[in-house]
């Protein structure tokens, strides 16, 4: 069920709304039976959430949960034996990773044993095969379906058993809360990652306000905009041009293809985080930000520091710094920066794609701390520090959007080797393109950070709360007459 679905926005949303709101005024004798209660509720409309895109997945889920909630009683019950604790741990996440890996990585396993079986067929070409994703089906075993979300919910779980692990949080005993921690709907499909040890204490006791209601009906509509009017307008570009014959493309059709993507992801994904970030707080939950106008990073080092936030952080807290993080010496650092962008494009996707887009971006790390970062610092046009940044950004969502690494570097090639070709770039544009093209661009930060201390000023003001509100309703209203069109609705990171 997405939340850009007329099925969630007209009958699952408000149901949960209002039901929430009677159990609010409903007398109970204690509190914390409230929102035990309002917690069970919760779980359910959750669970049917999850369960929408397919029963299956529900039980994957529930294995999951049933898994890391009797994990964290393993490691409670060994808290003075170091061995077994540490043993319990490595089992533990093993499972979650193998569960992980089964359903995300089985295909591309399967292909590659098939590419590297073909009798008949030189190094080369079986490598060729394997790169380009194509099995011959030799070994007979049907494709594994991905569950929804499995990369974020198991990331999720991990870092509870973790946090128990290290003493960070105590174990929960409720099952009922913690099954509310992995499959909370606004964070369920497609995050921000939330760590257990930002939220328990919201989970067994939360206040919700009128005030804190309102900001998430904001910011959740401001969310839906950024995805049904700007991500699916540049979606549809995009995937037309994607489509193509990558040799016949020319240089201007093959940048619009590759600024559409950039414009597309950023909007898709941080859309949906602010949705998932406006419902938690309709609900009495505060999630972390997951963006930071990332594409006016001036690094790339920056640039991850601000895209992404939840997944970059969970990497830090629990692979960088375990590792070892920049405290072994300059080398140690380098393979460790290598070590967690490596594991970053392959929790991404079963794709060799995500493998190099996760190299790529390590290699971009490493040279940054060699010596380039030292260079930025001391230029003095700081403009080419952005556009470096937006142009290593770009070469990457090429590479992350291309079905192979054989179709991604044709497609650099013809950005930066100027062809022609029959496709001209007008016959995907159109004034309203170009004008949510122009918006787009602005509000990618280049607009806010400017007036970030204007806007504090005058944001209490009766005028401008009663603008926002209006623009509330429009983005709402045309978003939803958009959806009843029937228009071009992908999210890019369900797949993940």
């Amino acid at each position: 069920m997405l939340f850009s679905s007329m099925i969630f926005l007209w009958i699952f949303l408000p149901t949960t709304i209002i039901v929430n709101f009677i159990l609010t005024l409903v007398p109970f004798r204690r509190e914390s039976t409230r929102v035990l209660v309002k917690n069970i509720f919760l779980l359910i409309a959750s669970l049917i959430f999850y369960a929408w895109g397919g029963i299956n997945y529900l039980f994957i889920m529930l294995s999951s949960i049933a898994l890391n909630f009797a994990g964290g009683f393993i490691l409670q019950r060994f808290r003075d034996r170091l061995k077994p604790r540490r043993l319990a741990l490595v089992a533990i996440i093993f499972l979650n990773l193998g569960i992980l890996f089964f359903f995300k990585y089985f295909n591309m396993v399967v292909i590659a044993i098939e590419a590297f079986t073909q009798a008949g067929t030189s190094f080369g070409d079986r490598l060729a095969s394997m790169l380009s994703m194509q099995g011959t089906g030799a070994l007979g075993l049907a494709h594994i379906v991905l569950p929804i979300g499995i990369s974020f919910y198991t990331f999720q779980s991990m870092s509870y058993v973790i946090d128990v692990y290290q003493g960070k949080t105590q174990v929960q005993k409720n099952v009922i809360h913690f099954a509310l921690y992995v499959a909370l709907f606004p964070q369920l499909i497609a995050g921000p990652i939330v760590k257990y040890s930002d939220v328990n204490l919201q989970i067994e006791k939360r206040r919700e306000t009128l005030s804190l209601f309102y900001s998430g009906v904001r910011r959740f509509c401001y969310g839906l905009g950024k995805k049904v009017i700007l991500a699916n307008t540049f979606a549809q570009i995009a995937d037309d041009i994607w489509a193509l014959d990558v040799t016949t493309l020319g240089t201007s059709v093959a940048w619009l293809g590759a600024i559409c993507y950039t414009l597309q992801i950023y909007y898709d994904f941080s859309g949906y985080s602010d949705m998932a970030i406006g419902l938690g707080r309709m609900f009495g939950f505060r999630f972390k930000e997951n963006f930071n106008y990332p594409y006016l990073s001036a690094s790339v080092q920056e640039f991850w520091r601000r895209w992404h936030i939840s997944l970059s952080s969970w990497f830090k807290e629990y692979v960088y710094i375990p590792l070892g993080g920049n405290k072994k010496g300059a080398l140690r650092t380098y393979v460790n920066i290598f070590i967690v962008f490596l594991l970053t494009g392959i929790w991404h996707g079963a794709n060799f794609t995500f493998l190099f887009w996760g190299i790529y971006y390590a290699l971009l790390q490493i040279l940054e701390r060699l010596f380039l970062k030292k260079v930025l610092d001391k230029n003095p046009i700081k403009i080419l520090n952005h556009l470096y940044t937006l142009l290593a950004v770009v070469i990457g969502w090429v590479y992350f959007r291309s079905d192979t690494i054989y179709q991604a570097n044709y497609y650099i090639r013809q950005m930066f080797v100027y062809t022609l070709s029959d496709n001209s770039v007008l016959t995907f544009l159109s004034t309203k393109v170009l004008i949510l093209a122009v918006l787009a661009i602005l509000c990618t930060g280049i607009l806010q950070a400017p007036l970030q201390k204007f806007l504090a000023r005058i944001k209490t003001s009766l005028s401008f709360s009663v603008a926002d509100l209006c623009l509330q309703l429009c983005i709402l209203f045309y978003c939803v007459l958009l959806l009843v069109s029937g228009t071009y609705n992908p999210f890019i990171y369900f797949q993940f």
